[in-house]
């Protein structure tokens, strides 16, 4: 199962960080001996680079950043490549939708630089890191390496300061966008959501986390919207893709198997052959045959 990356660090001890009401500040060194690192996260997400370097992947794009460097990472899955040659450490901000609908909300001037109105269908956006932003990302993050209590209060109003920092900028157009679709309170799109996360070992649970509904009202709009279940559009999702894979590429049935979502090969061999009438091996034969 892929790992829940807000609640891990949320729960584990070990780390300098501060817990607020829907948001989460982590001071986090990557160990060495980690190289790829697969994850998904119900929170949006900005990282900034204190030292070191690392890519995030997501849909087969690559998003270096190093020492100095900001992404905003919407909510989804993702897998990060490390570089074992350096250490790495990032001060990471979990938020909320809520949290970024209350700070819009109850700073409504903000209005005079809201985006085109127009959410990109993009996961991970660059933010612009000026000379103000990185004093405050390194004000908060000398108050983690202190080892000091850390003045809950005056964090806070730091983040919120980096935010303003963030959604006056207008060279931050893309995340000032995605506040603007945030603050009009709608879930993400069913459709999204589950297209660009079907193929993935996630539970339903986590789905309608990345949904922003709850588990009951999202089996209702799902089932309102598809007439089935979760667990049935999910398998026939996988096996369509499987096909597609097996049609399109010369990847192995084993290795067609785990791209499309599922864990072995024996369960994925049945459903394969209870929908097409053969085998994924007789498919592929078959295929080639033409």
């Amino acid at each position: 199962m892929i790992i829940d990356i807000y609640n891990y660090f949320r729960n584990k001890r070990g780390y300098n960080k501060l817990i607020g009401d829907d948001y989460l500040i982590i001071e986090y060194k990557c160990p060495l001996d980690v190289e790829d690192y697969q994850f998904y996260t119900d929170s949006n997400l900005i990282t900034y680079v204190i030292h070191g370097k690392k890519d995030w992947i997501y849909a087969g794009d690559i998003y270096p950043i190093e020492a100095g460097d900001a992404l905003f990472i919407k909510k989804g899955v993702y897998t990060t490549r490390q570089y074992l040659d350096r250490e790495y450490c990032v001060i990471l901000f979990f938020m909320k939708d809520r949290f970024i609908r209350n700070f819009l909300i109850q700073n409504p001037e903000l209005k005079l630089v809201a985006g085109s109105g127009k959410e990109s269908q993009k996961q991970i956006f660059s933010i612009e890191t000026t000379e103000t932003f990185q004093s405050l990302v390194l004000s908060i993050f000398n108050y983690f390496k202190s080892g000091d209590e850390i003045p809950q209060s005056l964090v806070e109003l730091k983040f919120r300061e980096l935010l303003f920092n963030i959604v006056m900028n207008p060279m931050n157009r893309e995340v000032i966008d995605h506040f603007s679709s945030l603050k009009q309170g709608s879930h993400t799109g069913l459709e999204e959501v589950m297209l660009k996360n079907f193929q993935y070992d996630l539970k339903i649970e986590d789905f309608a986390r990345l949904s922003g509904r709850s588990l009951s009202t999202f089996k209702r709009d799902f089932h309102n919207k598809y007439n089935t279940t979760p667990g049935k559009w999910i398998i026939q999702k996988r096996l369509n893709l499987a096909k597609s894979l097996l049609l399109g590429t010369n990847l192995k049935v084993n290795e067609v198997c785990y791209e499309s979502g599922f864990k072995n090969t024996s369960h994925f061999n049945k459903l394969f052959k209870k929908e097409f009438n053969f085998t994924p091996g007789d498919f592929k034969l078959k295929r080639s045959s033409f």
